[in-house]
């Protein structure tokens, strides 16, 4: 029989302040490098209307896509999923395809000509910490 471990709480907080403090401090250093303004929290921080337009359409095609994989992956034997339609390969998909827009948005219409930078750069270090995170089994913490 599987169990909980009785740590495993501690561990996966202990992983979400390890991730969220590697993620604040490369934030807060590569901001100050290429002197951008700090981000709203909780916010959607759109370049102008034809972004906001491109990022909708993206999320309302994502959620779509995340509702048309369960269905397609449920109806079959959970050995026999569909990896690509699982919702945390759409969401991953999501994220890069999200940020690379913002990034060519903000290249091409922002005022400060490094906002792209430091978006390009927020997004390679996501994809190679959870490259990490994965390849390390999460630290071995998980």
């Amino acid at each position: 029989m599987y169990s909980i471990e009785p740590t495993l709480g501690l561990r996966f907080i202990s992983l979400l302040a390890i991730i969220l403090l590697f993620w604040i401090s490369f934030n807060t250093i590569m901001r100050k490098w290429l002197k951008v303004k700090k981000k709203k929290l909780f916010s959607y921080n759109h370049v102008n209307e034809k972004h906001k337009k491109m990022d909708w359409t993206i999320r309302i095609i994502t959620i779509a896509s995340i509702l048309i994989g369960f269905i397609i992956n449920i109806s079959r034997d959970s050995t026999d999923w569909f990896w690509f339609l699982q919702s945390w390969v759409i969401l991953f998909i999501f994220i890069v395809v999200s940020e690379t827009v913002r990034a060519i948005m903000e290249r091409k219409y922002a005022k400060n000509p490094n906002a792209y930078k430091l978006t390009i750069s927020e997004l390679l270090f996501v994809i190679i910490l959870f490259f990490i995170l994965f390849k390390t089994d999460f630290f071995g913490l998980l």
